[in-house]
Parts: structure tokens; C-alpha cells; sequence
């Protein structure tokens, strides 16, 4: 027979988090996964009522108290639990009555699952998009290199300046056509990744910003010095963090103004991180924080696709190129967005892998 604490040492090597309740629905136990969840060590929040620790609704504390009356276990998906430190979670549990002891819930995080499953579903689109791209590109290169070649060829042939203006135009457009079909590919040139100082990267992104803006716009800086060299391609992530940059410097300027609107670059270490099927030890992290309008909710989830933008005057690839730049950095980008608040983060891994 196992002995009391044999009966602990199996619980702790669970993966899944075990809470135990009494018939107050105050904690009496909890293995180390709980403590991780909740971020609460047993010692501290022991006897405490669960609804203290962590809040899903009355209608959930009432199904508990149902289940301690009737015996009868269930299970609640996708349920969103707000814990004591005013951070979210969503999980999977089951409520299990115990005679003689109360209720154990075996409660499995899902966080980490769906944002694998949403990463996954994001980069295939994103593959799909790219493939498909590539074909128009190669279609659409081919008639307009003939084109402008014809253009130019019948421009030495004309002598009335009127009619080489004709001509002329025909082959800006077609050039710019061209750079159009560039500009949809994306960087082309593999990254050649070195240690690089973000910090340096984040000033000159917001250099650039500062200029463009002519000063008018607020950058606030909230950097963690204690973040070493990442490996990086110095100039391909200039691009990415300069393209979201400009968006929120142009959605500002077209809601509330630069005068009133400000930029935030904040920079921080992450431990533990999935990166998509990656763990990664140590990741850094950025964010582009704005105080704008918010991303529009109808194109909240497509906003890394191609030609996909919430301004008018928006070409839609800015967001494209950049989140193909951090995948070839083997990072990850993504964005929170509210009215009052835009948060585009990006996570790099510290170390080659």
C-alpha cells in the first residue's frame, strides 16, 4: 500500500492539475501542476475558498455545489477562468465527487493547445497564400517584362514627344506593377542570423518612426536591459518591426491624431515558451503597443494575410512580410487588439537551435 506521502509524489508527477475541494468548496489540496496554474503555492491559499482563487461564474460555483448534492461527476470545455492575479486561462476540467472528502477536479490548460492549433492553421493559410502567390507572380512577371519591352521598342521608334508620353506611362506602370508583385513575395534573401541587440534594432525602428511623424508622435520606451544578443538578421528585422510600427503610426494619425496618440516598445524575457511544436528555454520578447482605434473585429483574425487591411489607403502586405520574416527567424508574431489598445508581440528564441 502506498503511504501518504507516496500518494503526493504520484500526484505531483502528473501533467494535469489536481485540486482538491472540501464541502465549503474551500481548497484542501493541490498538486504542482495546480500551484503552476493557479501561480499559488498550497501553503499560501490553502483553506481558501476555490472562488477566491480562481472565478469562471455563479453558474459553475452552483454546478459544483449540485455535484457535492447529487454524486454525480461532469465535465466542463473550453471554460475560461479568471485566477486571482486578474489573468486568464482556459481549460478543460472533470468534477469528481469523493465521498467522505468533497470534490477533485482534474483540470488540463488548453492555452498552449489552441495556440499550437491556431499557429498551425495560421502558417498553413499562410503557406497556401504564399504558393499561391509565387504561381500569379510568375504569371503575371512574364506578360509584363514583354510589355514594357514592347513599350520601349516603340519608343525609339517615335518622334512626337505627345505620343512617347503614351509609352512612358506604359512602362512606369508596368514597373510599378512589378514591384507590386515583388513586394507580395517578400524578402526573397535568406536571414543570415548574428547576435544582434534588439535594443539597438527597437531605437532605430523608432528613429525612423520619429522622422516620418516629424516628431508629433509619443514613443515611450520600456526596455529590460538585461536581455542579451539575440540571433537576428539586422536588417530583415528592422523591416518587420519597422512595417508594424508605421501601421500604428498610421492608424494613429487617422483616428486621434498624432498629438494624442503613443507608441510603446517593450521588451522582455520569456521562460518555457512554445514557439509551435518548439519549446523553447528562453525567448525574447517584443511588443509594439498602441493607443489607438483597435484593429476592425471583421479582419481581426486575417490580419497577417496578404492585401488584408483596416485603412483605406493600406496596401495589406506590411503585416504580411513581417510575420514572414520572424517564421524565417523561427519565432512567432501575434497581435491583441482593442479599442484603446493594440499589442503586436513577437518572440524570438535566444539561442540557435
Amino acid at each position: 500500500m502506498l503511504n501518504d506521502r507516496q500518494f503526493r509524489q504520484l500526484l505531483d508527477s502528473l501533467n494535469s492539475a489536481v485540486l482538491v475541494l472540501d464541502d465549503h468548496l474551500q481548497l484542501r489540496y493541490l498538486n504542482s501542476a495546480a500551484e503552476d496554474l493557479l501561480a499559488a503555492s498550497s501553503a499560501r491559499i490553502g483553506g481558501v475558498p476555490l472562488a477566491e482563487v480562481v472565478w469562471e461564474s455563479q453558474t459553475a460555483e452552483e454546478a459544483m455545489r449540485n455535484a457535492l448534492e447529487s454524486g454525480e461527476k461532469y465535465t466542463v470545455r473550453r471554460a475560461v477562468w479568471r485566477l486571482h492575479n486578474l489573468e486568464t486561462c482556459t481549460v478543460d476540467y472533470t468534477v469528481c465527487p469523493v465521498p467522505e472528502l468533497g470534490l477533485l477536479l482534474e483540470v488540463q490548460p488548453m492555452d498552449r493547445l489552441l495556440r499550437i492549433a491556431r499557429e498551425d492553421a495560421l502558417i498553413s493559410a499562410q503557406e497556401t497564400t504564399r504558393n499561391l502567390v509565387r504561381g500569379m507572380a510568375h504569371e503575371v512577371k512574364n506578360p509584363l517584362g514583354g510589355i514594357r519591352g514592347a513599350a520601349q521598342l516603340l519608343q525609339r521608334e517615335l518622334a512626337d514627344e505627345e505620343l512617347t508620353e503614351y509609352t512612358r506611362i506604359i512602362i512606369e506602370e508596368a514597373d510599378r506593377l512589378r514591384n507590386l508583385v515583388d513586394r507580395l513575395l517578400g524578402p526573397r534573401v535568406p536571414v543570415r542570423l548574428t547576435p544582434t541587440n534588439v535594443h539597438e534594432i527597437l531605437e532605430r525602428v523608432a528613429q525612423l518612426i520619429d522622422a516620418e511623424c516629424d516628431g508629433e508622435l509619443k514613443i515611450r520606451r520600456d526596455y529590460d536591459p538585461s536581455i542579451p544578443d539575440v540571433p537576428a538578421d539586422r536588417e530583415q528585422l528592422i523591416q518587420a518591426l519597422l512595417n508594424i510600427a508605421r501601421n500604428a503610426m498610421q492608424a494613429l494619425d487617422e483616428s486621434i491624431g498624432l498629438a494624442a496618440g503613443q507608441i510603446t516598445l517593450r521588451t522582455r524575457i520569456q521562460r518555457q515558451f512554445t514557439i509551435g511544436r518548439r519549446q523553447c528555454p528562453l525567448v525574447c520578447r517584443i511588443e509594439i503597443e498602441d493607443n489607438g482605434p483597435g484593429i476592425p473585429e471583421d479582419i481581426r483574425e486575417r490580419i497577417f494575410y496578404p492585401m488584408i487591411s483596416g485603412r483605406a489607403e493600406g496596401s495589406g502586405l506590411g503585416l504580411s512580410i513581417s510575420q514572414n520574416i520572424i517564421n524565417q527567424h523561427r519565432g512567432l508574431i501575434q497581435c491583441d487588439s482593442r479599442p484603446g489598445q493594440s499589442v503586436f508581440q513577437i518572440f524570438l528564441p535566444l539561442m540557435n537551435e
